[in-house]
């Protein structure tokens, strides 16, 4: 593999979110502030997917206080923690750069009603296991249970009655 791809390959995360345009999403995202760190989210229309690999990337549109608000994230980036399906949006296009122009509830995308919301994920890389030889195996050893049977015997003894001669 060449070094760069071997580079990259490390970088990837191990399973990304299904994502399509169109659809609502909210996007959990690692802030640091300082020397503390929390996660701010992000819930609004994807408008955009594009590249592939390390350097995929989809831009998020929400209307924020009369203000169009618009971020682009990394899907493989350590910084965006999870990414969740609010709505599954119908679209026709694979740029939505129309809803900019939009305002209201026209800059919305028609939900896609017979869809499931599920959480998808995609794997990009499988973790490799690795197996150990036959050879190199440690010996476990396996005690068989020992089972002990314990038989209760109850044997009648004739008891003599002393009689205390010295009492009569």
């Amino acid at each position: 593999m060449d070094i760069i791809k071997s580079i990259e390959h490390e970088q990837l995360k191990n399973k990304i979110p299904d994502l399509h345009v169109g659809d609502t999403i909210r996007v959990h995202q690692r802030i640091k502030e300082g020397n503390r760190e929390r996660i701010q989210v992000f819930e609004g229309i994807i408008i955009k997917k594009q590249g592939g690999g390390v350097n995929a990337t989809f831009t998020v549109r929400r209307v924020a206080y009369g203000v169009g608000v618009e971020k682009t994230f990394l899907i493989h980036s350590p910084m965006v923690e999870k990414v969740e399906v609010v709505r599954v949006g119908k679209s026709r296009r694979a740029k939505l750069y129309y809803l900019r122009d939009r305002v209201g509830k026209a800059a919305k995308t028609k939900e896609n009603l017979g869809a499931r919301i599920e959480n998808k994920e995609i794997t990009v890389k499988e973790e490799l296991v690795e197996e150990v030889a036959p050879e190199e195996a440690p010996a476990v050893e396996t005690e068989t249970p020992v089972v002990e049977e314990t038989v209760d015997t109850v044997s009648e003894e004739t008891v003599e009655e002393v009689k205390d001669e010295t009492a009569e």
